[in-house]
């Protein structure tokens, strides 16, 4: 298979850069916070505020459109009359920027003219594309003991989203750019070479491109530079010989802030046999007679012994059910998600990935083996990327829930940072927090939840280590229903009308008889007992330079 990269770099000159943690125009009558705030006992301090809906958009500037967002929260009618204002902090958990509007007013009624809560709204924040943001209120004057401050998460969507695609700096990333790609094979019967030509209408905002075939054993790279033109063309001159598939993919990635992909196939099965095509040899043609023989002979021993059946076991409408051995139509993917928790733990994770390959037949997506792209991309871009081609198709993403994923969520949801000493000596670091911040506002719709599987493996973790947001599905105890597994991942019912379905070699008792599930078994027998020496392992394995809190919140 040949992979066409299109990698579009853009000039320096006139890009547009991600925006500072600002309000959008000085509409509003507020000042940065101090330090000296007014300290109350704590009954005679105001009640926490309530969070009201947020919005993010787009907003005007002297640039153009810019990405936006607006926090809204609203003031109990117990509190009002102590109340002299309220101080919201923002930080962006990219770029750690923080700024913080104190709000100073006086009210003397409990509800607003039209009978509702009063609600106050921050405008105009400018942020930027796949940020996250942390948001706290309070009100004023605060209590001496405690605090009455809320807190939430906002993740600013990508430029494919249409409510920021019309942005300057979405714009300049190819958010409305469509390439219109074409392609063209030719093949030279006399120097038995084949000329693959891209052709593609230029971006907007970019003026360099270069353009990268690659394949197993070779990888051509040309540059290009759009010099006022619409649209461009870029060939290659390839030997037959280096074809591994006669399949062109043709990918395209643009990068500065995000990056977007755009797949353009081209069958050139086609082009071989009309122009690179020799006529039969006798050869050649008693091979295939003698084929043909061989496959009729077969189908007709099969059809003979389906005739002479036993017709006691022949099935019936009211016949029990019996089990059928499930041969796999087609070949599925399935991106692995995980946490780093351990040496030990992340062997597991290649040994199951190896087992799905080699026994299961399954192509497996895991960010150690795709290294090269990753490093290309970045973590939040690389998850994306999988994600809608997964939920464009019928492939799965599996979550592998474990100690590490457990805590990673809590620290998501407000409580300690974790970084795990595996993330820390990782080139890439925490790999799981992004893919959790894309997965679960995706996972939480309803229509999403067949594309989701989730499970642990149970010798080495527990239920509890399976996040708040994954208990509304079933959670899959590995290996012990692994073979459910693997028909949520091909879409096939186990239980069928007049048949139960049934992998062989995959139960709990049959998996570790192949060479790959035998190296499983060991990797997980290794760690498990690795934790019965050491019971403190996890904590052993946290980062000393951050902290983590494992009870409940």
């Amino acid at each position: 298979m040949i992979h066409v990269l299109f990698l579009i770099f853009y000039l320096a000159a006139g890009a547009t850069r991600s925006s500072s943690l600002r309000i959008l125009g000085k509409h509003l009558d507020c000042k940065n916070c101090s330090d000296k705030r007014m300290v109350v006992p704590r009954h005679l301090a105001p009640t926490q505020p309530e969070w009201g809906p947020e919005h993010v958009g787009v907003g005007m500037d002297e640039h153009g459109l810019l990405p936006i967002m607006n926090v809204t929260w609203k003031i109990s009618s117990n509190g009002v009359y102590i109340l002299n204002g309220s101080e919201i902090h923002i930080l962006d958990g990219t770029t750690n920027q923080s700024m913080c509007v104190q709000y100073s007013f006086k009210i003397s009624a409990q509800l607003d003219p039209s009978h509702n809560k009063w609600t106050f709204s921050l405008d105009g924040v400018m942020v930027d594309p796949w940020h996250t943001y942390s948001v706290s209120v309070f009100n004023l004057p605060v209590p001496d003991t405690g605090h009455d401050r809320i807190s939430k998460r906002i993740t600013i969507p990508g430029c494919d989203d249409w409510r920021i695609q019309k942005a300057q700096i979405c714009l300049e990333n190819g958010s409305l750019w469509d390439p219109h790609m074409t392609g063209a094979v030719s093949v030279d019967k006399g120097h038995k070479t084949m000329s693959v030509t891209v052709g593609f209408d230029a971006a907007k905002y970019s003026e360099r491109y270069q353009v990268s075939i690659q394949s197993h054993g070779f990888n051509y790279s040309k540059s290009v530079s759009k010099e006022n033109r619409t649209s461009l063309n870029v060939t290659f001159e390839l030997g037959i010989r280096q074809l591994s598939q006669c399949e062109i993919i043709f990918e395209k990635i643009i990068c500065h802030l995000i990056c977007q992909f755009y797949r353009y196939s081209v069958d050139c099965v086609l082009y071989f046999i009309l122009d690179y095509s020799k006529p039969p040899s006798c050869t050649l043609i008693i091979i295939e007679i003698l084929g043909l023989v061989i496959i009729g002979g077969c189908l007709a021993c099969l059809l003979w012994r389906a005739s002479h059946k036993d017709p006691a076991k022949t099935s019936s409408p009211d016949a029990k059910e019996e089990p059928k051995g499930f041969q796999v139509q087609g070949r599925k993917r399935v991106l692995i998600i995980y946490s780093l928790d351990h040496p030990l733990y992340k062997n597991i994770i290649l040994k199951f990935c190896a087992f799905l390959a080699s026994k299961c037949g399954i192509e497996v997506i895991l960010d150690l083996l795709d290294s090269a792209r990753l490093g290309v991309l970045g973590s939040v871009q690389w998850f994306d990327f999988h994600r809608q081609q997964i939920e464009s198709s019928s492939d799965k993403i599996l979550i592998l829930c474990s100690h590490g994923v457990q805590a990673k969520w809590k620290a998501m949801c407000g409580e300690n940072q974790v970084l795990l000493r595996e993330d820390a000596l990782s080139p890439v670091g925490d790999m799981l927090t992004p893919a959790l911040s894309l997965m679960v506002p995706h996972f939480v719709r309803s229509a999403s939840f067949h594309k989701y599987i989730v499970a642990y493996f149970d010798d080495i973790c527990s239920e509890e280590d399976v996040p708040s947001p994954f208990n509304v599905t079933v959670r899959y105890k590995l290996m012990k229903q692994f073979e459910e597994v693997f028909f949520r991942i091909l879409d096939i019912d186990k239980h069928e009308p007049g048949r139960v379905n049934y992998a062989e070699g995959l139960a709990d008792d049959e998996y570790y008889h192949c060479p790959s599930g035998r190296a499983l078994q060991d990797a997980i027998e290794a760690f498990h007992a690795y934790q019965l020496q050491h019971p403190n392992w996890f904590e052993d394995e946290l980062n000393s330079s951050v902290g983590l809190n494992l009870g409940d919140p």
